[in-house]
Order: C-alpha cells, then structure tokens, then sequence
C-alpha cells in the first residue's frame, strides 16, 4: 500500500454526547484509500458512535468530517450513500421474506414504467456486481433460507449497488463460523484490490491483526493508539483497549472430576423448521470439569443446550441428571433441580431488554421464595439486594439497577446472564456462546467465571463457535456433526484434526463413546 496514499476518511474533533455517556471525546479518525483500516475498543467504548456518525445515523455535537480531502455535511444515510460510504451492520438490515435480488434493490430498484419490477434488469444488475468482486449469490433465492455467510454477502452486495467506494463493516464475523470468516476475508481483500476503501470494527484481535493494515484503538470515547498492523501484536492492541494487561489464555489448573452429572443417551430432537437436528447424541457430562462441543454451527448444538435445558422438547433418547431422568421435564423443574443456562441469543431470549437490570436478574425465578411471597408478591427488598450483589460482584457497569438492560452496552448485558445463572451456585452450567459478541475484558472475566464455576464443583458444557475458545477453556472436547457427538478429544487436539472431525472427516458416528480413560473419564 502507497504510505502516501490520500486519506478516503477524515474525522476531526467529533464529540457526541448521549444523556449520561460522553460517546465521544474530540476524536481523530482517519483511513487511507485502499487499504483495510481496524476499528478496535471494548463494547462502549464509541467505536459504532464514531461509524454511525459517519454514516449520518446520529449527529455530532462538534467537529468535521472530510471525504476524499473536501469537508462534507451528512445528515442522514441518503447523504452518505451519496457520499460513497455504505455500512453493513452488526444485526442485519434484511427481510427474510423477500429474495435475495428483492433485498439488494429495496428502495432502488429498475423498473419498467412506473409501476413493474424489472426483474430481468435487477438480475442483470446483480450479476454483473456478483461477477466483478466474486460475491456468488442467487438472486431468486429467499432471504431467510440462506446461511448468515450467505445473507452477509449480500448485504456487501447491497451496499455495492449503491455506489459504496468506502465500506463500513461492523463486528462482521460475530455470527460468521471459521469457515465463513475466511470466505468473508478473501471478499474483502478483492473489494480493495478493485479500489474500495474498509472500515472494519472488530472485537476478535487475531482477526484484526489477520485483515488489516492499520489500527485505531479506542477505550471510553477516546482514541487511544493508531497502529500499524505488522509492528503489532494482539498483547499491546488489548492493553490499549482494556487500560491494563489482559491475559489473553485462559489460566486454569488441571480438572479434578468427580461423578457423573449429566448422561446423555441417543438423544434426538428437531429443529424449528420440524426437521432432525439431534439424531442419536450420547456422551458423559461429569461434575468438576468443562466438556466443550466443537461444531460448526447449525449441525445440531443450539438443539441439544435448549433440549438439556428444558425449553425444547426430546423426540428420543434420555437425559440423567445425577441418575434422575429429566428428558421432560421443562425449564423451570430443571432450573429447580440446579441447572443453569447461558442462551446462545442474549438480546432474544437471555433478557428481556424493555426491563431493568434488577426484573433481569430474576428471570425464572420471580416466583421463588426468596424473591416473591407465596409466588404472586414480588419481595422488591430481596430483588434489589440481589441486583446490587451481582452488579458488584460480575462488574457490570451500570449507573442503576433501574436502568433498561437495553441501554447497557452487549458485554454488560452478557454480564447480566451471566451473573444471574452463576449466581445462583447451580450443579450444572449450560454456557452456548457465552462470549459472543463480546469484547476482550468481558470474555477474560467470562472465562475465569466459568473456571470458577468448574473448580466449585459444577458441571460446565460450553458451546462455542470459537474453537479457540474451546480448545482453552475445555478439559475435553466433543466434536459434534450432523447431530451426533462423532469424537470426544483432549483440548490440545490440533486444530487440523478438530477443523476435519467438524466437517465429517476423519471420524465415524460410533467414536461418539470411547474407551474409558484415567480417573474414569472417556479417552
């Protein structure tokens, strides 16, 4: 990349600020055309203030912004598509009833006369777009049957049609698998070979130093480093990020297991859509230790940890909690029984984001003595002890326990989960993605919470689409495929061998039950 290249971006002095929270802090941000410029900080720290700006969804208080060297006024979207400047959010901006082709014209679209959809021209238009950046999409297809790899591109292709020469991506890959991620980087890098200019704002540091070629670094509204990606490393990014030394592994002692807390016997349910997601699971959960599933996602995960928490139904098999059967029994006998649970969609069914930080921190559990008298009046007393205990203790920074969990950036609602099913000291964890869309201090302090959990004695099962998060936090991985557990393996198994299993090499669905090992535990 030309050092002396222009600057595509340029934003001098922005300030916003929101009832309470300075967003930003007179910060300077500036990208060069062509090159893939990293956007970094904790969950709060004004990253996605700064890209809204930009893309005239909120309005600065004070300062400048400059594209292409020419000082410019953006006071919406419409302003800065006209700019060149596209944005591809966090949660996607799609209607999973319309086409692919429907989606990407939407507000644009070619038409014959005033009225009809010119199809044939909206295909054309598609292709051409597809061709050029190498973005294979059907145009014909639904929008909600696709992969959300799939629904990512052609949201790119969404904003290509609009003109974007400068993209802004924000927490791309936070719904992608390994897999996706990489089919995503490959995109990127051709879009800026073709000329495009990126902005991409990301928590996960070895991604960041993988795509980019310069890095700014924000913590609590204000830049706090610009980096160049090659004379950096992902230890000095997140002491900027965080304000002090982050250990990046996960520091636990070897595993002390204990019995068997959950036997899992040719356990199968079905998905949403009614068809096989479990199709004969079996494995051993056992108290005092982390057992980690491995999985691409969509191979049958999400079904086991909402059927192993009561809240889908089993159409076969067994589930045994210290011997009890449990296989029907819904969410509320189970949490009852001490099994707690971590849900892979915080803002969909963790929370209910229209409530406080304290109705948060009772859910399912509103009706029990200790919050309720004779299950119909709420003990407010109890309730707020309760909340201000937690906020302490998980650190979930907040200036109420009154305030909506809605206005709490994503690592503090993750916090909120978390300390709400740890809290209660349970037998057995159930933690899907419980780092998910989460920044580096929060998954730090997640971890060592779970490690916690594990060295109390709990029974933890992890589900996580970061197999490095897997491999570090696991004393034993299972590799899951087509609803089946196809291997169980040490966490020190190599990422080849791991990444193989996951796509269905290499194994068979009879290793799911291996040889006893030392201490009793599956080799």
């Amino acid at each position: 990349m030309n050092e002396q290249a222009g600057l595509a971006v340029e934003m001098r002095g922005i300030t916003k600020q929101f009832p309470g929270v300075l967003a930003n802090n007179e910060v300077d941000f500036s990208v060069r055309r062509g090159e893939i410029h990293a956007l970094v900080g904790e969950n709060g720290a004004g990253k996605s203030t700064l890209m809204n700006i930009l893309y005239g969804l909120v309005h600065p208080d004070s300062g400048e912004i400059l594209i292409n060297g020419k000082t410019v006024q953006i006071a919406g979207p419409r302003d800065a598509i006209g700019l060149g400047i596209g944005m591809v959010h966090q949660h996607f901006m799609l209607i999973p009833v319309f086409s692919v082709g429907e989606n990407i014209m939407l507000g644009r679209e070619p038409a014959t006369g005033p009225d009809f959809y010119d199809r044939a021209r909206a295909r054309k238009a598609i292709a051409e777009l597809t061709k050029r950046y190498g973005l294979a999409l059907d145009p014909d297809a639904r929008m909600g049957d696709l992969p959300v790899g799939l629904q990512q591109r052609a949201e790119i292709v969404k904003v290509l049609y609009r003109g974007a020469d400068i993209l802004i991506l924000d927490e791309p890959t936070g719904v992608l698998t390994p897999q996706e991620s990489k089919d995503l980087f490959a995109v990127l890098r051709d879009l800026v070979k073709g000329g495009k200019t990126i902005i991409f704002i990301s928590h996960k540091l070895k991604e960041v130093l993988e795509i980019s070629d310069r890095i700014t670094v924000m913590r609590r509204g204000k830049v706090v480093g610009h980096l160049i990606t090659k004379d950096t490393n992902e230890e000095e990014i997140a002491t900027l990020m965080v304000g002090r030394a982050v250990l990046l592994r996960v520091d636990k002692s070897p595993a002390k297991p204990g019995g068997v807390a959950l036997a899992v016997e040719n356990l199968t349910a079905n998905s949403d859509q009614s068809v096989p997601a479990l199709k004969g699971a079996s494995f051993e959960l056992r108290y005092g230790e982390i057992l980690g599933i491995a999985g691409v996602e969509g191979n049958g995960q999400s079904e086991l940890m909402e059927v192993l928490a009561g809240t889908r139904r089993a159409t076969g098999g067994q589930v045994l909690l210290a011997g009890r059967d449990i296989t029907t029994m819904d969410a509320n006998t189970e949490r009852d029984a001490g099994v707690a649970f971590i849900p892979e969609d915080r803002r969909g069914t963790g929370l209910v984001l229209s409530f406080s930080i304290a109705e948060n921190s009772i859910l399912g559990r509103e009706r029990t003595p200790t919050f309720s008298w004779r299950h119909f009046v709420l003990n407010l007393i109890a309730i707020r002890n309760w909340a201000l205990k937690l906020v302490k203790e998980f650190d979930i920074r907040t200036p109420s326990i009154e305030v909506a969990v809605r206005n709490l950036s994503g690592g503090n609602q993750q916090k909120v989960i978390v300390a709400r099913e740890i809290g209660t000291n349970p037998k057995v964890l159930l933690a899907a993605q419980p780092t998910r869309g989460v920044d580096i201090g929060a998954i730090e302090f997640i971890h060592r919470q779970i490690v916690r959990e594990r060295d109390n004695g709990a029974a933890v099962l992890l589900v996580s689409a970061e197999l490095d998060e897997v491999r570090s936090l696991s004393d034993r991985v299972a590799v899951m495929y087509e609803g089946r557990i196809v291997s169980i393996e040490p966490p020190d198994t190599p990422e080849e061998r791991l990444g193989l299993l996951m796509t269905g090499g290499g194994s068979s669905p009879s290793m799911g039950r291996r040889p006893a090992g030392p201490e009793g535990l599956e080799a």
